[in-house]
Formats: C-alpha cells, sequence, structure tokens
C-alpha cells in the first residue's frame, strides 16, 4: 500500500474539525481525556490536535479547570462569516421592526452558494428563535417556511439536486417528506407568494414567510417569523399582510447593492 501525505494531511484537517465541534457542544469545555472518549480517538492524537489548536488560538487550554474550550481566534472568523454573509444595515432595521411589528421571532434568510442559510435573526426573551435556528442554520429546508420560499423558487434541476444532497429527513411526524407531495406544496408557495409550516421542523412552533425578490421577479431571499401554534392559527392572516410588507421593503433595500447582485447569481 502507497502512502500520500495529501490524505493524512486531510485526514488531519478532518479530526481538527471533529475535535472543535465536540469541544464547541459543551458549555464550560472537555479535558482531554472527554475529547477523546466523545470521538473514539486515541489520546496522543487528541492531545497533539490540541496542542496546534491552542498554538493558532482556536483552542484555549482553561489550566485550573483543566478542560479546554473554545479559542477567541474562533470569534474572528465569526465576524469574517457574518460580513461575507453580509446583511446590510437597512435590512437588519427592517427585519427587527418585523419581530417588533409582528411580536415573533424574525429570520432573514438568503442563497449562499448551493446552501439556503439564515443570515439574520432578530428575537426577545419573550419571543425566542426557534432552536437551533440562528445565523448560520443551513439545514432541513424542506421543513422551515423560509425555505420552502427558496426552493419553490428554484430552477427544477438545481431543486432537484439540493434535495438529493440534503435529503427529506422526518424533523417531526408533520414533516412533508414525499417528493410529489412536497412539489405540490412548492407550487402552492409560488402561486400563494406565501410558505406555510406547521410544527414540521419542530413540536411547538410554527412559521411563516415571504420572498425577497429582485426588480425582475427574481427570488434571492426570505423573511420569516415563528410562533406558537395556537397563536399562529389566530394571528397567522394578521401577520402575513405585515411579512408581505417587510418582504417589499427588504427588496426595496437590497436594489442597487452588490449583495443583490450576488443573490441574484447564486
Amino acid at each position: 500500500m502507497g502512502y500520500n501525505d495529501s490524505l493524512a494531511g486531510l485526514a488531519s484537517v478532518q479530526k481538527a474539525f471533529a475535535l472543535l465541534d465536540v469541544v464547541a457542544a459543551h458549555r464550560r469545555g472537555l479535558a482531554a481525556k472527554e475529547i477523546a472518549s466523545e470521538l473514539a480517538m486515541p489520546l496522543p492524537t487528541v492531545y497533539r490536535l490540541l496542542k496546534t489548536l491552542t498554538l493558532s488560538g482556536h483552542v484555549v487550554h482553561l489550566r485550573e479547570e483543566g478542560l479546554y474550550a473554545l479559542g477567541y481566534k474562533l470569534h474572528a472568523l465569526d465576524t469574517s462569516l457574518r460580513r461575507q454573509v453580509g446583511t446590510p444595515p437597512a435590512v437588519a432595521r427592517l427585519i427587527r421592526e418585523l419581530h417588533q411589528r409582528a411580536d415573533a421571532a424574525a429570520y432573514y434568510a438568503v442563497h449562499r452558494g448551493e446552501d439556503i442559510v439564515v443570515a439574520h435573526v432578530v428575537e426577545s426573551p419573550n419571543r425566542p428563535r426557534i432552536t437551533p435556528m440562528g445565523f448560520g442554520f443551513n439545514d432541513a429546508a424542506h421543513a422551515t417556511a423560509f425555505g420552502k420560499v427558496l426552493l419553490a423558487a428554484m430552477e427544477a434541476e438545481r431543486r432537484q439536486g439540493y434535495l438529493q444532497k440534503h435529503g427529506m429527513p422526518s424533523m417531526t411526524s408533520a414533516t412533508i417528506c414525499d417528493p410529489e407531495r412536497f412539489a405540490t406544496e412548492l407550487a402552492a408557495v409560488r402561486a400563494e407568494g406565501l410558505a406555510i409550516e406547521r410544527e414540521e421542523f419542530i413540536r411547538g412552533a410554527s412559521c411563516l414567510a415571504a420572498p425577497v425578490t429582485t426588480p425582475a421577479g427574481q427570488v434571492v431571499g426570505s423573511v420569516a417569523v415563528s410562533m406558537d401554534p395556537a397563536e399562529f392559527q389566530q394571528r397567522h392572516l394578521e401577520v402575513a399582510l405585515l411579512l408581505r410588507d417587510v418582504a417589499s421593503r427588504v427588496s426595496r433595500a437590497l436594489r442597487g447593492t452588490s449583495l443583490l447582485d450576488a443573490g441574484g447569481a447564486g
């Protein structure tokens, strides 16, 4: 058997990212032995990776507690990611206004390459966002209202490729997983210019979303709100009017920006 240095390097990178994911999942950090146990990785390998990541600033060693936690370098990466995804101040203000006027957690989602990603969220203690639907969330588009809006607007071939890559897993018993039924759902989204999600992503929350478009009518984003299902049932017609208004204003706020051009090209 031959040995390929590039493959060995790739394996090390994958292990490093897996280690960061494990450390990030624990509030206070983890001891090296705990990391090794969770990853089923030899302890010497874990120590080698921790040394490298500590030197780079992606991990910190909390010596008094004997734990390893996320490093401050990751904050710079988070800042850079937010800058690259890009939510203009005018759009952020409109999402905050949506949160306040709808009295609900509010979201702004966009295309980023082949992903559908949450670019901005406004919540409050009384109106928290759906967990884990924070900035950067890019999963289960088939089970979210903003995801349905963006999937409905895709060309059929691109949408099929997206769904084949990501799948349509059942998040709850209400999730639409049948391709034919989902195609009918997306046709309704296109016809209504509005997407509804009733506890399809998580039990205890329902969502409503509207498209953000270019002057030519191309969908480049989506604004959405989430709330308790019982309240959603009572208020969704009223909130739908507000959502359409804010989506239209977000569309106007994006005109002439490079972000709109990037979204249209995606």
